[in-house]
């Protein structure tokens, strides 16, 4: 068994106003809390993993094949791999929520190298 203690994990910015923490990572799925400041956006990208997720609190529009979802506290969603999508926080208070992705994705693989922030 690995055990992270709260202290010991690691929050990235992605991109300005999204910031990511990797909770755990095994051989088969991953788990990340998200939280998105009002006004932020994940930009549109795809990747192989599918993406389930859960938000905590405030509310996170998905941007898929042209179609608007609003995702708000207590809702879930799927993201099959592949699927290109982008998400942004539009309310006026932070988004909060839980990632997993299968096969596990350690890394936000979409985000621009540091030079490009």
């Amino acid at each position: 068994m690995e055990h992270v203690a709260e202290g010991e994990r690691e929050t990235v910015e992605a991109v300005p106003g999204v910031h990511l923490t990797q909770l755990a990572a095994g051989e088969e799925l991953s788990i990340q809390r998200f939280h998105i400041d009002p006004g932020a956006e994940v930009p549109e990208h795809d990747h192989h993993h599918e993406q389930t997720g859960y938000v905590v609190s405030g509310t996170l529009t998905f941007l898929v094949d042209g179609e608007e979802y609003d995702v708000g506290p207590g809702d879930s969603f799927t993201i099959p791999g592949g699927e290109p999508h982008a998400a942004e926080n539009r309310g006026e208070e932070p988004v909060v929520g839980i990632d997993t992705f299968a096969p596990p994705r350690p890394n936000p693989d979409w985000a621009p190298p540091p030079d490009d922030k």
